[in-house]
């Protein structure tokens, strides 16, 4: 049993936590910006309604709760992924296809991409296969774009978009992609940099990427030195500049994030889920999610219908269900809005209760003109929410209602152009 006076004592600074079982075998690895408050969490009396049955069983079996200690939660996020990687905990993975993670793609070629690849997609994103090195699983898509953002200012590097000044027409002058203008590309495109200076920058991104951020400081403080001797003082400055913003990583972004994605009472998260599909063909579902009362799209979900269901919105819905709920690293809804009368607000409910999923319910209707919509509850108490959440009730249907129309037509066209 774990000691809850131990978790008190845990320290109040990022870093990732192992909950461990029998002869410390790793059963979960999660990253935090606070460590003590985030093991916390997992022992409150609402454990099951916020992280779900999974969550519930392990914490459940663990013996104990260890800590790895980072410097900011950018470097946890890393860890984490690292970590899972190599241990492939049991409820990190149960229940999820591992090729459904994000990951971070460094092509091999001759001026490498850095990309975010699906792990199914790694041998099918556009460059024929072949990398130099792949990171990950990231579990969140979101915060993995938000790492990014914060690597890339660090690090500028080349992406999909940017086309090397050797590969454009002879004719015309290099033109700048839109990365190079605001500083995240480091001039590939207008044949700033050599193929040798960039392979320089991409073996430190890598060497970031493996957790080794002191041994990347002490590499580039020799390289800063050596440009300092030889006189080059702009090559200087620039490795000077690097070395800074590695010791002073701004990550607000990471941390608001993560502060969002907490246990905190004070957040109420509805998700909302809608099938969408013409005459049964290409069918589709997704998930938006309201925050307080506002849109949060980095944290919706598609989802492709895998099912045979030729019209079936309840069969449909069923899958959709199925496949949401078997992540449990998302954030738990404290309400889930469905799309249609009873009927779908009925089977949403059995089929939640099947899974062992105890979240209030409700489901939007038009009336028979489409001029107005009403929320459907099950009882009382989902009555109370409703009333009071009913605008964002609203907001989260209309969001899930657009979202699954563009992304079916998305899916039609590129059905059509195959």
């Amino acid at each position: 049993m774990i000691s809850l006076q131990k978790i008190k004592k845990l320290p109040d600074s990022p870093g990732v936590y192992l909950f461990k079982g029998n002869l410390s075998k790793i059963l979960y690895v999660g990253k935090a910006t606070s460590l003590r408050s985030r093991v916390r969490s997992y022992f409150a009396g609402n454990i099951l309604e916020t992280r779900g049955q999974l969550v519930e069983q392990m914490v459940s079996i663990a013996k104990k709760v260890d800590f790895i200690k980072t410097d900011t939660v950018l470097e946890a996020l890393i860890l984490e992924a690292n970590l899972i990687r190599k241990h492939k905990p049991h409820h990190n993975t149960k229940d999820k296809d591992d090729k459904s993670f994000n990951t971070v793609v460094i092509t091999d070629e001759k001026f490498p991409r850095v990309l975010i690849v699906r792990g199914r997609e790694v041998e099918q994103c556009g460059f024929d296969g072949s990398y130099v090195a792949i990171y990950g699983p990231f579990p969140n898509g979101g915060a993995l774009r938000e790492a990014m953002k914060i690597i890339r200012r660090i690090f500028p590097y080349r992406d999909h978009k940017c086309i090397p000044a050797d590969d454009q027409p002879e004719s015309k002058q290099p033109r700048p992609c839109f990365n190079k203008q605001i500083g995240l590309c480091p001039g590939i495109c207008t044949g700033e940099i050599s193929a040798k200076e960039y392979a320089n920058t991409i073996k430190h991104l890598m060497t970031f990427f493996d957790g080794k951020k002191k041994q990347l400081l002490k590499n580039l403080e020799k390289e800063m030195h050596a440009f300092a001797k030889n006189k080059e003082f702009e090559k200087a400055a620039r490795v000077k500049k690097t070395v800074f913003a590695l010791q002073h990583i701004q990550d607000v972004a990471l941390i608001k994030r993560d502060k969002d994605r907490s246990f905190s009472e004070a957040d109420f998260r509805i998700e909302s889920y809608d099938v969408a599909h013409l005459s049964g063909n290409s069918t589709v579902g997704v998930m938006t999610v309201v925050v307080n009362g506002e849109a949060t799209p980095a944290e919706y979900r598609t989802f492709r219908i895998r099912q045979n269901s030729q019209g079936d919105d309840l069969k449909a819905l069923g899958e959709l269900l199925t496949r949401r709920f078997s992540h449990p690293e998302w954030a738990m809804p404290a309400l889930i809005v469905i799309d249609g009368g009873t009927t779908h607000l009925h089977f949403a409910i059995d089929f939640l209760n099947n899974l062992k999923i105890r979240i209030p319910v409700v489901s939007v209707v038009k009336n028979t003109n489409h001029t107005s919509r009403e929320v459907l509850t099950e009882n009382e108490s989902s009555g109370v929410v409703a009333h009071e959440r009913q605008a964002e009730i609203f907001l989260a249907n209309s969001e899930a209602h657009r979202f699954a129309i563009k992304y079916h037509k998305n899916l039609r066209a590129k059905n059509f152009l195959q």
